[in-house]
């Protein structure tokens, strides 16, 4: 059985509640391919402080930008999914991609949000399985709270909550950790 294709992914979202809200998504591809993209219709009256300081302060596009961008995209739910759909149609050539994240309870289930739910998630592109690196580092004997940045040897902390960052974090550790 060949291995599948990888797909490295984080989100950042309004709360850690039922009605929690999309504000940007990053994947990085196990061939370096990246996507980035922040959404311009988040619940802004979830936000609190905390938001606002770490994640907010790090969007890379004003909220009045939408669109392709030269480091990806801006809008809001209906064509973030239009693009993320295209992108995963360009790596998804040998079959349904596998897409990992760091703890599958918040990222997956707002990935599926984007496509209305997990059950219209295109079948064709991604994996129906999800995977995460929580439980990988389990598996490895190591503990699940330790500090991606600091096992994944990745020195700067100033992206940290960019969901672009977190990907590329997530895809270090997930290296790391098969390589052991």
């Amino acid at each position: 059985m060949s291995e599948k294709r990888k797909i490295f992914f984080d989100t950042e979202f309004t709360g850690l509640h039922q009605k929690t809200t999309l504000i940007s998504i990053g994947l990085v591809a196990d061939t370096g391919q990246k996507f980035y993209a922040e959404l311009t219709d988040y619940d802004r009256s979830q936000v609190d402080d905390w938001l606002r300081d770490n994640v907010i302060s790090r969007l890379k596009f004003a909220e009045t930008v939408h669109g392709v961008l030269p480091e990806g995209y801006a809008g809001d739910t209906v064509h973030v999914k239009e693009w993320l759909e295209s992108w995963l149609r360009g790596l998804a050539t040998d079959g349904p991609i596998e897409m990992w994240s760091d703890c599958l309870a918040y990222d997956w289930v707002l990935f599926c949000q984007l496509w209305g739910g997990a059950l219209e998630v295109p079948p064709r592109y991604v994996h129906y399985i999800p995977m995460d690196i929580c439980t990988l580092f389990k598996v490895k004997d190591i503990d699940p709270d330790i500090n991606r940045e600091e096992f994944a040897e990745m020195k700067t902390k100033a992206e940290k909550h960019n969901a672009l960052w977190d990907a590329k974090v997530i895809k270090a550790c997930h290296d790391k950790l098969m390589s052991m």
